[in-house]
């Protein structure tokens, strides 16, 4: 009987065609293990760069916390240099110890209202007690001289202002510069009828005239030399109101606003700091 099925035969071109697709694989291998390798390789580059940055950052942070700390070592040492300033002042007028710190917290009030952030209120409250120490330079009799003063004194009295500017230039501390501006700026008018250089409106920076309307009411409040203290109800009454000396057009009228909303809180600064405190504000 005849085996129906019949050998296979295969030719020349089926074996090239079979050798061809080897090769094409054994290529292909080659190429994956390859790319393989070169992919560990770029992963191993890859983790060796993150550890590097790690470290990088790692270093960087000790670096900027290290220059943190510096610059807050640093901004203390102007503030503990210009507070010595400033009880320096305080002792030419005995009189002005309570009011400086009594200022300050008035500041911080008005500058917590106008919505300012934690850190700019305590800047101010920590800037605001420097506002008069320009009168270290002001002679001691003219301090304490009792009644109005004459054309020449009173040039030498205004010139505080510019003397506490001086002596807090020349700084990148964000204290003494808000210091600076509100030593030169704290007797500025919002109508233009200040000193000592006469600024009007928002030319006057903000924390000058914050201080400004603090110092105020505070002089109205306390007892001077020359003359007795006003009552909470009366000082309210000339910053709102004015007299012959001081007119509502002299304060920033967003500031007054404010004023007339919150002057208890002043009353209860006033009455809390009657005497003195250590000015470690």
């Amino acid at each position: 009987m005849v085996n129906p099925r019949k050998e296979a035969v295969v030719s020349p071109a089926h074996d090239d065609a079979l050798a061809a697709a080897q090769a094409q694989v054994r290529e292909l291998e080659t190429r994956l293990k390859e790319l393989t390798r070169r992919e560990r390789a770029r992963q191993r580059e890859v983790a060796a760069v993150r550890r590097k940055l790690r470290e990088f950052a790692g270093d960087l942070e000790f670096a900027l916390e290290l220059e943190r700390r510096r610059a807050s070592e640093l901004e203390q040492a102007y503030y503990d240099m210009v507070l010595r300033l400033t009880r320096a002042s305080v002792y030419k007028d005995n009189e002005t110890g309570a009011h400086i710190q009594r200022v300050s917290y008035y500041a911080r009030i008005i500058a917590r209202t106008l919505g300012w952030n934690e850190v700019d209120q305590e800047l101010i409250f920590r800037a605001a007690p420097m506002h008069d120490v320009g009168k270290i330079a002001i002679p001691d009799a003219l301090i304490r001289k009792r009644g109005r003063l004459g054309t020449e004194d009173r040039r030498i009295m205004e010139s505080h202002t510019l003397i506490g500017a001086q002596l807090l230039e020349g700084s990148n501390s964000r204290l003494l510069e808000m210091a600076r501006d509100i030593a030169v700026t704290h007797h500025e008018h919002w109508d233009g009828t200040g000193y000592p250089r006469r600024l009007q409106g928002n030319q006057i920076p903000i924390a000058g005239r914050i201080v400004m309307l603090g110092d105020n009411y505070d002089a109205l409040r306390s007892c001077r030399s020359y003359k007795t203290g006003f009552s909470h109800e009366k000082a309210c009454h000339i910053i709102l109101d004015g007299d012959r000396r001081t007119r509502p057009e002299h304060f920033d009228p967003q500031l007054l606003e404010i004023f007339r909303a919150i002057h208890p809180e002043f009353n209860e600064i006033f009455e809390r700091f009657q005497q003195e405190e250590p000015l470690a504000l």
